[in-house]
């Protein structure tokens, strides 16, 4: 059987501490191990020994005991306490979080933010002022564009090193600069 870490709830992990960094996919074997298709590895570059799942609506963590790169995408990860390929089917399309307070340490040793560790956060735009909260990265293509959720519905912006101003890590705030008219379209 498969056990969850007690949690008190003043140790409850809260959503904007965390971002995410990908999805577990299915188990792979059967000692436990998962496939995890990944936007960010920064769990490789860090000296954090966890990852956080969002079980049943709880930021869970939980320890890794090892993983392997399958591709530049792609991981197969071994949980601790995750031993039979019944207790990974539980892991099946979980969101997989890493603790925002690791990408500090992550820009300081010089990698660049996936577009995905943005998501969660608000924008700001010189003109226009609060645009709403990014909901949705989409990276595939070369253009990247945010999905933000306005009151009256949903804005796709693209995005790139060019129009964002300031970042506000600490207040989750992207401060942008938009062309003229991409707001009327």
């Amino acid at each position: 059987m498969l056990l969850e870490p007690a949690l008190h709830a003043s140790d409850m992990i809260r959503k904007e501490e965390v971002y995410k960094i990908g999805l577990f996919n299915k188990p792979h074997g059967v000692k436990g191990e998962l496939s995890f298709t990944f936007v960010d590895d920064i769990f490789d570059r860090v000296d954090c020994d966890y990852l956080i799942c969002q079980m049943d609506g709880i930021l869970v963590p939980f320890f890794i005991e090892e993983y392997r790169f399958k591709s530049g995408t792609v991981a197969l990860v071994k949980l601790e306490g995750v031993d039979t390929a019944e207790d990974a089917r539980r892991f099946t399309n979980v969101e997989v979080y890493f603790p925002v307070k690791y990408r500090q340490e992550d820009v300081e040793a010089g990698y660049p933010a996936s577009w995905h560790y943005f998501e969660g956060f608000y924008v700001d735009d010189v003109r226009h002022g609060r645009l709403g909260q990014v909901l949705h990265v989409d990276d595939s293509t070369a253009n990247v564009l945010f999905t933000i959720s306005r009151p009256d519905g949903e804005l796709l912006v693209p995005v790139s090193e060019e129009l964002v101003l300031h970042v506000d890590h600490l207040a989750r705030v992207i401060r942008m600069e938009l062309p003229d008219g991409l707001l009327e379209l």
